[in-house]
């Protein structure tokens, strides 16, 4: 057991995920850090929690038109649309890398039908071990219903995550925020057999050039992401923790600082993504890893159970003189 702390004090910072065990909470976000070994030039990827990787479909996928990416306030909004090669050519071509740099992955999923979720699936079943967990990406679009995403059902939610039980290891379902009642979905998720769900994708949002008067976006509106979301995964996180307890989430939305980490931990998160952060430091991740072991030696923290979901019962936790003084400021 690997335990890191400032000082004397220890902190072990082992993260339960369902059946899955990481040794530290943080990976990276689908979307954000490439298909393969793309930030293995920053730092050693065996340092994170695991890898998650683009979406990946059963097929090739190319994406939407370009300008894909705009530069908000405090964000960025993001048109890719889930470009990838495919899982197939992920696994010969892609994950060998991965795999050589000791990374833990986690591979992410997509479908335009609940049969596509069901043949990605169905592909990564013979992966490698290391391929820990496949995250399931039903916030992308639903051609069996084109007005909504999977994710804004419920029932399409349960059918997507029981399609890609053929993978043969834990599921996670990674949600939107931009439903009325996100635990449903959750829950529907659980039903289908997940064990765990991200928490969240983007939030839809448009911006125009009031010059040309047009989208900013080749594919019109977009996804919202980075610090300007990170209030919003506190509260899904949050919300979702109370209303299913013993569901676990990745919380992931505006994460930057171990602090941010801290956040979504406390709002009942077991493990946390770092994303957009990495577009403007490639060794977010590492950063990030680094502010949350310094946060929980502050607080005399001994492991990560006695932080997960401490905000729904404010005092309990509360340890040590940085905690008597207020907490641990950055």
């Amino acid at each position: 057991m690997t335990k890191h702390g400032a000082g004397r004090h220890q902190v072990d910072l082992r993260a339960r995920i369902g059946s899955l065990t990481l040794p530290n909470p943080v990976m990276t976000a689908s979307g954000t850090a490439g298909h393969g070994a793309e930030l293995s030039a920053y730092f050693a990827l065996s340092e994170l929690g695991a890898v998650v990787v683009k979406s990946l479909a059963a097929f090739p996928w190319p994406g939407n038109p370009a300008p894909r990416v705009h530069e908000t306030t405090a964000g960025m909004l993001n048109s890719v649309g889930l470009q990838g090669p495919g899982v197939g050519a992920w696994l010969a071509d892609e994950l060998p890398a991965l795999l050589g740099c000791g990374a833990r992955v986690v591979a992410s999923i997509w479908g335009r039908t609940v049969e596509e979720y069901a043949e990605a699936a169905s592909m990564l079943a013979q992966a490698p071990p290391e391929v820990v967990a496949v995250e399931v990406n039903v916030s992308c679009p639903n051609l069996e219903d084109g007005r909504r995403m999977f994710a804004h059902s419920a029932a399409a939610t349960e059918s997507a995550l029981a399609a890609s039980g053929a993978c043969g290891r834990p599921r996670w379902a990674k949600l939107s925020p931009n439903v009325a009642d996100l635990a449903e979905i959750a829950g529907a998720a659980r039903r289908g057999g997940a064990e765990a769900v991200t928490l969240v994708n983007t939030v839809m949002g448009m911006a125009i050039d009031p010059l040309t008067r047009a989208p900013r976006l080749g594919g019109n509106g977009g996804g919202l992401s980075g610090s300007a979301i990170h209030p919003v995964a506190v509260r899904a996180v949050y919300d979702v923790a109370a209303a299913l307890p013993d569901l676990p989430i990745v919380g992931v939305g505006g994460v930057a600082s171990g602090v941010d980490a801290a956040e979504l931990l406390l709002a009942g998160a077991t493990a946390v993504q770092v994303g957009t952060a990495t577009f403007a430091d490639p060794r977010a991740p590492v950063r990030v890893l680094a502010g949350l072991r310094t946060w929980a030696a502050s607080q005399e923290v001994s492991g990560l159970d006695e932080v997960v979901g401490a905000a729904h019962h404010p005092g309990i936790h509360r340890r040590g003189a940085a905690a008597r003084s207020g907490g641990f400021r950055p």
